[in-house]
């Protein structure tokens, strides 16, 4: 009956893991919501210099129990004591604030996770170095196989120039080879590419896609759909074991900024396989909800839709894609591009394509998620699911607009009064700065419009979209807060919420997404016992420094899958 101190609990925890008393038991026999202690006795009891619990009923607490991975009891530290048995592990952890365990309902980290382990990492602030690691992976790669690669970022590279097929093709002469864009809509493709793929400067442009030009020649860049040309040609090697610790690899990684579960808005049939076999093995480290994409016809098929699964592994919706990219500058817009007086951005989906996705899914059971960051294909999307609820109602279908960047009053009001969950970015304002010239300050007012949302009584989704937007809850918490980029300008400062809204939609926001607000989200009795142990309080932090807090120690369902 022992209690720890934190640095007793930190070096034993995972030696208490093996012993069980962080069992990480899913079974689903602890108290539900709105449960009480009872006469049950907690197998753990965490003491907090303060618990932020996001429950409207009990907003803040200094100790909680937990029992066979959910939530036991919350309440003042001697009311917890009082339940403490021989046994009962406690942990002391007086200098640290506590929070639910954060949730990213939109982000991409099973192709993610493979690209970290397989591919050439660009994340850099040069082209010269961009060109250096593409180089360095060619002269080990035999010639002709494909170089790729991943998380490029135009507009933050000192040239002040983005990337081109030159530059490509002076790193990279003797093989086929492509810089995918972070924001996964645009890549550059170098000439050996572009003869592979039999394009050339007099090539057309596809439906819903565009290969860029300047002075007759191709500059490299391609959007959309006029990726599609390519991608056949690069080989896909990747085994299953390959795609598991992808997985494995990415949920530590995420695991290590406190989320404990996340919606993958894209899972093909290998990620789902890969999520499952991670989950097998006991290598997945945060829960998953699968917004299907190839993998929903052979669900579809097989009679599944949203909802099947368990709390660790579960079908989500059906995942589509309206229009271009927030970050990459291709989103359909009811007006132009600062500086392209004649770009209003690209759409991916007809009217009438969107009508037929969103009337088989709606009438199959399947909540939807389509992706619309301009005005125009959110206008799109809402006239789909208005149309289904008048002639199929559904109660609480609860279908997404993904991104749902650049919205206005009368779109407001229409989201709210078909129910609709949208999904902005969260970290976007803060990271991604240099890339909001292009829109203005007055579009800016109206994008990632959190304020906005809340106002309008809209169940608001937080949403990296990792790769293209970084994952980090705390920087998101900033990002939201403040409006600030990394050279400090506000962009939208009308769209300001506080620390405690930034919270609550880092966490139930996320948990309402899934229809899982009854199970995660905050730290009440009878839910999962996710949560999250930061060395400072976001609520006392200078705002400007909130991401700066570091993480000590992610819990999911009572079991460490992080510890600094």
């Amino acid at each position: 009956m022992g209690a720890f101190t934190r640095g007793e609990f930190l070096g034993s925890a995972a030696a208490a893991l093996g012993a069980g008393f962080l069992s990480g038991c899913d079974s689903g026999s602890g108290p539900r919501p709105g449960g009480t202690a009872g006469s049950a006795s907690p197998d753990l009891i965490v003491h907090a210099g303060r618990v932020h619990t996001v429950d409207p009923q009990q907003p803040t607490a200094g100790s909680f129990a937990v029992r066979e991975g959910r939530f036991l009891a919350v309440g003042s530290r001697s009311d917890i004591e009082n339940l403490r048995v021989r046994g009962t592990r406690v942990v002391e952890m007086d200098d640290a604030t506590v929070v639910p365990g954060f949730i990213d309902a939109h982000t991409h980290p099973a192709g993610a996770g493979l690209s970290e382990l397989k591919n050439v990492n660009v994340d850099v602030r040069s082209v010269a170095e961009i060109k250096e690691r593409m180089a360095n992976r060619a002269r080990e790669t035999p010639p002709g196989e494909w170089i790729v690669g991943f998380k490029y970022d135009d507009t933050k590279l000192a040239e002040g120039r983005p990337i081109n097929r030159r530059d490509l093709d002076e790193a990279v002469p003797d093989h086929p080879a492509v810089v995918g864009h972070r924001g996964g809509h645009t890549s550059v493709y170098n000439s050996r590419a572009f003869d592979a793929a039999g394009i050339n400067a007099e090539t057309p442009d596809p439906d819903g896609g565009r290969f860029y030009r300047e002075a007759g020649e191709l500059t490299g860049l391609v959007a959309e759909r006029a990726n599609y040309v390519f991608n056949s040609l690069i080989p896909d090697e990747h085994t299953p074991a390959d795609r598991q610790a992808g997985v494995k690899l990415i949920t530590e990684l995420m695991a290590q900024d406190g989320l404990t579960s996340f919606h993958d808005a894209g899972v093909s049939t290998t990620s789902l396989r890969a999520y499952q076999d991670a989950y097998r093995a006991g290598e997945l480290n945060c829960r998953v909800y699968m917004m299907c994409r190839g993998a929903y016809g052979p669900l579809l098929a097989a009679g599944a839709s949203t909802g099947f699964g368990d709390e660790w592994l579960r079908v989500g919706g059906v995942k589509y894609g309206a229009d271009g990219s927030a970050s990459e500058r291709t989103m359909r817009m009811s007006t132009p591009y600062v500086g392209r007086p004649d770009d209003y951005g690209i759409l991916t989906m007809s009217q009438e394509e969107i009508h037929e996705a969103v009337e088989e899914a709606h009438r199959n059971h399947w909540q939807v998620g389509i992706h619309a960051n301009g005005d125009v294909t959110i206008d799109m999307v809402l006239n789909a699911y208005e149309r289904v609820q008048e002639l199929w109602p559904r109660a609480d279908a609860r279908h997404r607009i993904e991104h749902c960047s650049l919205v206005n009053p009368d779109l407001l009001t229409r989201i709210k009064a078909v129910g609709a969950v949208p999904t902005p970015f969260y970290t976007y304002v803060h990271y991604h700065g240099n890339k909001w010239v292009e829109y203005g300050p007055e579009k800016m007012e109206w994008m990632f419009a959190h304020r906005s949302f809340l106002d309008y009584d809209i169940p608001v989704a937080p949403a990296s979209d990792y790769t293209p937007g970084p994952w980090e809850p705390l920087m998101a918490i900033q990002s939201m807060v403040t409006r600030k980029d990394f050279d400090g300008r506000i962009w939208g400062g009308n769209q300001r919420i506080t620390v405690a809204e930034a919270l609550r939609i880092c966490t139930m926001g996320g948990a309402f997404a899934s229809f899982e607000e009854g199970t995660k989200g905050s730290i009440t009795p009878g839910k999962l016992a996710d949560f999250v142990i930061l060395d400072g309080d976001p609520h006392d932090t200078d705002p400007d420094a909130i991401k700066e807090i570091p993480v000590r120690m992610t819990v999911a369902g009572g079991r460490v899958t992080y510890e600094a």
